[in-house]
């Protein structure tokens, strides 16, 4: 069943040589949280935001594990009708991002006017992958997060949740924000969708992301410091944002929507 989406812009008739653009959320989030660079890029490119499952207004869809979600985003993509797309990802979305790109099926040249056809990638702070040594603990720790969400009032949750280092360059305000805007998702959606695309059941993407055959950038806030260090080991096309953190798009959409501007005008 497809996902719930919204569609930006509107597409010139007969002008397929402009690719849709395609975004994902991260973990609390939903399609909303692209507006501010989807009011820029609409300009010039069809967009359209999915909001994943346990989210938004998919909050009631239930997810299964990387490959479930990866074929509820096909059947959204079928559904629109998209054709060439550039997939953009945040967080959790830039890992189901990688995981739909390393997880194509080939379209033939009878084939490309009916069926979507990934053309490009970018990575916004999205991990790719643990090794297997590492992957209990960090199970572990979502699985105590999931109770969490599930069980306990999500304003108290989530007021622990943005105190992770990950979030270290949040101040108090931005954090009461964040607080504030997530508090109207549902804990229980959001528990299983946090189990289900867990860090520690993804498989590791960074030879296979690398391999890609198709353009790839892996965008990131200049004060992102753990995933600064893992786009800089990641052997791909960097963009680091100065003076942002670990949600550039959020937090400086101006110069989001630039970088993605620069991309799509080499990829065009």
């Amino acid at each position: 069943m497809p996902l719930y989406s919204e569609t930006f812009g509107c597409r010139p008739a007969n002008d397929d040589s402009r690719p849709t653009l395609v975004f994902l959320h991260g973990l609390l989030g939903s399609g909303r949280d692209w507006r501010h660079v989807v009011d820029r890029l609409s300009r010039s490119h069809f967009c359209l935001t999915i909001d994943l499952p346990g989210h938004g207004q998919s909050s009631m869809v239930s997810p299964e594990g990387f490959e479930s979600v990866n074929r509820q985003i096909t059947e959204t993509l079928e559904h629109r009708h998209v054709g060439a797309y550039v997939l953009i990802g945040y967080s959790m979305g830039a890992r189901l991002a990688m995981y739909h790109a390393c997880h194509q099926v080939p379209v033939s040249d009878s084939e490309r006017n009916s069926h979507a056809e990934l053309v490009g990638l970018i990575v916004e702070g999205g991990h790719l992958g643990l090794p297997e040594s590492e992957r209990a603990a960090r199970l572990e720790n979502d699985q105590r997060w999931a109770r969490r969400f599930a069980a306990e009032p999500l304003a108290d949750v989530l007021d622990k949740w943005y105190q992770q280092p990950v979030f270290s360059s949040l101040n108090h305000d931005q954090r009461q924000g964040l607080v504030k805007k997530r508090s109207d998702n549902l804990g229980a959606g959001i528990a299983r969708m946090l189990l289900a695309t867990s860090l520690a059941r993804q498989p590791e993407l960074k030879q296979q992301v690398a391999q890609l055959a198709l353009p790839v950038l892996y965008l990131c806030g200049e004060n992102d410091n753990k995933f600064k260090s893992l786009a800089e080991d990641s052997g791909l096309e960097i963009n680091i944002i100065p003076s942002a953190g670990h949600n550039v798009h959020v937090e400086l959409p101006h110069e989001f929507g630039m970088a993605v501007t620069h991309f799509l005008d080499r990829l065009e």
